[in-house]
């Protein structure tokens, strides 16, 4: 892992808190307006590496491990989309803000989401980047169709990583290949997926029960899907961007917004893949800076 600073180049700080049940592993840097950055699958903080500094001079920000990531606490259970929000809301209420705008990407963004929508009245603003709800859409673009298979965009690892046991016993040892190679194939630059990420999220996910973890959130779906079609009844008050990119889920992130929120508005990133925050920084950057101080 590279260090990494904040605008000024001051390393950013990193902290433990017990929250929820669960200790999470979080890093802030810069000041102003706080704003949480969540990461997908199977990330941690430091996929954001690139972005802190270009936006800590206009936000607090607060990028945690999510529970089961990076260095953040392994417990057996609370994988769902409603424990995590649950984790975040605890962990920002820590950190005293009661208010703060969120962003993510992947399942980072399923999560920013619950968070938006367990605690509509604490969150100023939503960006949902890069990702398919369960229940509107991720089963859909994981079912082995030809229109699936031959597309940018088949997700054909949502079955296999649900499967109890299996995805553990198959990528066991072989951590940096696995993540590495899927990865890869997600973007539009494969350079942006450096050597330093791949070792990061290797070793993280080959750290005792890291694989299980991972593959939890895989395996509450169905309860997600409760989840979420029950939050969807009640449309999410604050502005809400959508991104997608233009070579990975692109637009359909807007649509599924188009069907929780009210006020939702779409960018789209081009010449990119599923890892915006890896790929195209400063623009990803730009985007979110622009939204949340507007």
């Amino acid at each position: 892992m590279r260090d990494v600073t904040d605008h000024a180049g001051h390393p950013v700080t990193h902290g433990r808190a017990t929250v929820n049940g669960v200790r999470l592993h979080y890093v802030t840097a810069g000041s102003g307006p706080p704003l949480v950055l969540l990461h997908g699958v199977p990330k941690s903080w430091y996929y954001w590496h690139r972005v802190i500094p270009l936006l800590s001079e206009r936000f607090t920000v607060v990028a945690p491990d999510v529970r089961g990531f990076g260095d953040s606490a392994r417990p057996d259970t609370g994988y769902d989309m409603g424990t995590i929000a649950r984790d975040i809301g605890a962990l920002m209420t820590e950190l005293g803000h009661e208010r703060f705008a969120i962003a993510g990407e992947d399942w980072g963004a399923a999560f920013a989401y619950a968070v938006a929508a367990t605690y509509p009245e604490r969150v100023t603003k939503l960006s949902f980047a890069e990702m398919l709800l369960p229940g509107f859409g991720l089963e859909d673009w994981s079912a082995l169709t030809a229109d699936n298979v031959f597309s940018d965009h088949f997700l054909w690892h949502v079955g296999f990583f649900h499967v109890r046991d299996f995805p553990e016993m198959l990528i066991s040892g072989r951590e940096e290949q696995f993540w590495s190679t899927w990865m890869k194939n997600e973007t539009y630059n494969p350079a942006a997926i450096t050597d330093d990420c791949v070792r990061e999220w290797a070793r993280c996910s080959a750290a005792p029960g890291g694989l299980r973890a991972i593959f939890e959130v895989y395996r509450a779906t169905f309860t997600n899907i409760e989840l979420d079609t029950g939050w969807a009844r009640t449309p999410l008050p604050m502005p809400v961007l959508t991104i997608g990119s233009s070579h990975f889920i692109g637009e359909e992130s807007r649509r599924q917004m188009d069907r929780t929120a009210t006020d939702v508005r779409y960018v789209e990133i081009a010449d990119c893949g599923h890892s915006l925050a890896l790929e195209r920084p400063a623009e990803l950057a730009r985007v979110l800076g622009d939204f949340f101080a507007g």
